[in-house]
């Protein structure tokens, strides 16, 4: 039952990424997000939803295209705690990206998104 919980905050959080317009991203996000919610990401630290919607249009605005989200796996939830990855692609085989977020949440809205993201390039 909690990784059902985890999992429709975090599906929530992927679909703000392919809402079909850019005005949708707010009302996604804070069905998703805790108000003080706590990015950890790539360009470091950052704080509430209006800074995890400029991560997400950041990305939506990608030079390639507007690209997918999508989660690649099941919710793994120990506790409060919850990882699941993702994959990132560009539409005519662009770049893609592909990671592992961590999530905590509180009272059934993520408080907390720590984001590993790597290019999925084969190592030489």
């Amino acid at each position: 039952m909690q990784e059902e919980t985890a999992q429709g905050a975090i599906d929530t959080f992927i679909s703000s990424f392919n809402a079909s317009d850019d005005k949708y991203v707010t009302s996604l996000l804070a069905q998703a997000l805790t108000s003080d919610v706590i990015l950890w990401g790539p360009l470091g630290r950052s704080e509430g939803i209006a800074a995890v919607e400029r991560f997400v249009l950041d990305i939506r605005r990608h030079p390639a295209g507007t690209g997918t989200m999508t989660r690649c796996s099941e919710v793994d939830m120990p506790d409060e705690w919850a990882r699941y990855q993702w994959a990132f692609t560009t539409p005519d085989g662009g770049p893609r990206l592909a990671g592992t977020d961590v999530v905590h949440l509180r009272r059934n809205l993520i408080d907390q998104i720590i984001v590993f993201a790597g290019d999925t390039r084969p190592l030489p």
